[in-house]
């Protein structure tokens, strides 16, 4: 499956060892994930030297590619958003993952499309099982 990773990059890094954890994962499992340089400590360097329109026309080209979104929405980040919203615009699966007991935008949770589930874990093993669990339904 080709898998389209979405998370924080500007707006915070401090979930980086769980989207690490769940890249890995997909990976391990043999899914294409071409937004797996997102999940790496060394991003926001590369994403620094590359120029805004060329990350906008590659990224909605992959999300157009892609069969799945899976997001790690515990940052708040605009980019995500975005990203979410054009995927299901395109009529894409997407799953949202957020640490459990962190405010997500009402934007997302309230949202009623019938390909957006929304998930909340405790630890990134129990994220990564979330994830898992919800590959074996699709």
């Amino acid at each position: 499956m080709n898998i389209y990773f979405a998370c924080s990059i500007t707006g915070g890094r401090q979930d980086e060892a769980v989207y690490q954890e769940l890249v890995a994962a997909l990976l391990a499992d043999g899914h294409q994930v071409p937004t797996a340089l997102l999940a790496g400590s060394d991003v926001v360097a590369l994403e620094h030297i590359t120029a805004a329109d060329d990350i906008y026309r590659r990224d909605t080209e992959w999300i157009r590619g892609c069969d799945l979104l899976v997001a790690e929405i515990s940052t708040p980040s605009h980019g995500v958003g975005y990203e979410i919203g054009y995927a299901l615009g395109l009529g894409k699966p997407v799953l949202c993952l957020h640490r459990q007991g962190v405010k997500i935008s009402k934007m997302i949770t309230g949202n009623p499309a019938p390909h957006l589930s929304v998930l909340a874990y405790e630890t990134a093993e129990e994220a990564v099982r979330l994830l898992k669990a919800h590959l074996q339904k699709a």
